[in-house]
Formats: structure tokens, sequence, C-alpha cells
């Protein structure tokens, strides 16, 4: 599916190769707000929280070339997950590369992020590419539910994005 014919709020997912997911959403927001979401921490605390239950505990994120970022969500009963990585690449308002590995192994080794967004008629499609070091761990988070905590995030995202001054 082309990502300008994604409706808005749908999460479409594809494999584009045999070690990378790719996902994509449109929000109903100009693009340099929907990277300004993704970037700035203190707007990223306000929407990036994770599942039910969990809250957003460390968000710090450097983000440049170079820079590091480390997010940690925690749940009620103290359980923290964690991940960081470091930017490759930062285009605003249009792409995001970094690296992302996560403290537990949800999949072995280190995957490569992309975020890019373009925009069209006030609305901006958000396309979030991960390659991983093999076709297993690709399949691995194919089996978990992921899709599922992308989805849940990325509703937060839009009803963040709402409350942005365009």
């Amino acid at each position: 599916m082309d990502a300008r014919m994604s409706d808005t709020g749908t999460l479409t997912v594809t494999t584009p190769s045999d070690r990378e997911i790719a996902m994509i959403r449109v929000f109903d927001a100009p693009r340099r707000l929907v990277f300004r979401a993704l970037t700035e921490p203190e707007l990223m605390k306000r929407w990036f929280s994770g599942p039910p239950g969990w809250s957003f505990t460390t968000c710090e994120a450097d983000v440049r070339p170079g820079g590091k970022y480390r997010f940690v969500w925690s749940d009620q009963n103290g359980t923290d997950m964690g991940m960081g990585g470091v930017y490759i690449e930062v285009t605003p308002p249009e792409r995001i590369v970094a690296t992302e590995k996560f403290d537990q192994a949800w999949y072995p080794g280190e995957a490569i992020v992309t975020q890019s967004l373009t925009e069209s008629g006030g609305k901006t499609t958000l396309t979030l590419t991960v390659r991983y070091e093999s076709k297993e761990a690709r399949d691995g988070v194919l089996a978990s539910p992921a899709k599922e905590g992308v989805q849940y995030t990325y509703d937060r995202l839009a009803e963040f994005l709402k409350t942005l001054e365009a």
C-alpha cells in the first residue's frame, strides 16, 4: 500500500525485505509538528508513555548525528523496559535514522530505525522502517505484540498532536 493512500489513524505494516518491518501511519498534523513531537524530550514525555499501566520514566535525547538517546518505561510493579542508541542522521523535519538496542533481548543484536516524514494537504505520513540483523530477529518481532504497541503509541501521538499549536 502506498503511504499516501493510508487512512489517518490506521497503522499499515509491511515487510519490504527479509530483515525489515515498515510501519506507516498518517497524522492529521503538519510535518514540522510531528517532527518536533518525535525529537523534543519535553514533548515526548507528554505522549510516549508506553502501554496502559506503564509510565515514561527516562527520556534523554541528544537529537543530532552522533548524539545518544536513552528511554526507559516502568510499570506499576517496578519492572523497567529500557532502550537506547545513537542518532546516525537527523534531517529536520523529514528524516531521523538511529540505532536501537533494548536492555532486554527482545530480539538479537541491534536494529537501525529510520523515521521518514512526508506532508501532503496538511497531513503527515510517518514511515517507520526497522532493519534487524537477521530474518529471524525480524520474524520474532512480527510474532510479538509490537504492532499493537506501535498502534497504541501512535494513537497517543495523534491525540497529543491535537494539543500543539499549528
